[in-house]
């Protein structure tokens, strides 16, 4: 009996209690209060990047003794024009996240240099190039688990908006798939970061985002999350044009091709959960549906990834 007593404080500490300051459930529930911030780190191979395309700033709990944690990369959006790692939304979710005992890395990523053309085309040739980073930072996170102190079988890819198209499009799509589709021009395979096959990632978070072909979810089986408004304009939740599919057309065919998945609509809200889509002034109200989005999140993740 003792023996079974130690055998499941082994097995089950991880999850519980490991936090002291609040009591709660691991991975589930904001068990930390401190976070630490370590900002302008670097994931490109060198470490040394002149620009900032490549920057990430990473988020954990405070005085956290666990290792092998969850690692979540963090896409922020901005319709690969603008935004980057340090604009509020990141930084709120990153923080949610870490609460729960999770590190998260919000990254910087290669945008588009015609930041004033919004031609669909365009978009799609430059996710190709934020995808390939995307690529990267799992690659880098990978080689540095033990640096980091995370678990390189649990690294979840997630993001808001083109961050979410993003991390949809890592863990289903290869580069060469994407490229074909998208017309980039790739002139050597050894331009390609992973030729046939998608990214081995533990499940993605997408917020808002979308996918453009639908049958590239029988590529791959991982997990997906996906939160949306269902009066988004900006990222229609359902498509009526074939370009690209939503959220709502997500969830239908990972159903359909029994990939695990969950919803999450909030009724009455537009694109990154505001009443009326703002680019600059989120509303009143906008943070807390965010912090409820994550919440929602956490807890598909933690029915995925740990029981």
């Amino acid at each position: 009996m003792v023996k079974l007593t130690i055998f499941m404080v082994v097995i089950f500490s991880p999850l519980l209690l490991t936090a002291q300051e609040r009591q709660g459930v691991r991975y589930r529930d904001a068990v930390f209060e401190g976070i630490k911030v370590d900002k302008d780190l670097n994931y490109s191979e060198d470490g040394k990047a002149q620009q900032k395309d490549h920057e990430f700033d990473l988020y954990q709990p405070e005085n956290d003794n666990v290792v092998n944690r969850p690692l979540i990369i963090w896409m922020h959006g901005g319709g690969f024009k603008f935004g980057s790692k340090g604009v509020h939304e990141a930084e709120l979710t990153c923080r949610t996240f870490a609460q729960r005992g999770y590190v998260c890395a919000s990254i910087n990523y290669r945008l588009s240099k015609s930041k004033f053309s919004f031609k669909f085309d365009d978009m799609q040739k430059s996710s190709y190039f934020a995808v390939q980073d995307a690529r990267q930072a799992i690659e880098f996170f990978r080689k540095n688990h033990e640096r980091f102190h995370i678990d390189p079988d649990k690294i979840v890819v997630a993001g808001n908006s083109a961050g979410g198209i993003m991390a949809l499009l890592a863990a289903y799509t290869s580069d060469e798939e994407l490229a074909r589709h998208t017309g980039v021009n790739v002139t050597t395979k050894a331009a390609l970061h992973n030729t046939q096959q998608p990214e081995k990632v533990a499940a993605v978070v997408n917020f808002w985002g979308a996918i453009y072909r639908l049958d590239w979810l029988k590529n791959a089986r991982v997990p997906i999350v996906s939160i949306c408004g269902n009066k988004d304009g900006i990222i229609p939740p359902t498509t009526s044009n074939g370009s690209m599919y939503g959220s709502v057309d997500i969830e239908k065919e990972a159903e359909r091709v029994h990939i695990p998945h969950s919803l999450k609509v909030f009724n009455g809200y537009s694109h990154e959960l505001q009443v009326h889509f703002n680019p600059f002034f989120a509303d009143k109200g906008t943070e807390e549906r965010w912090r409820k989005a994550v919440q929602f999140a956490c807890d598909f993740l933690y029915e995925q990834l740990f029981k």
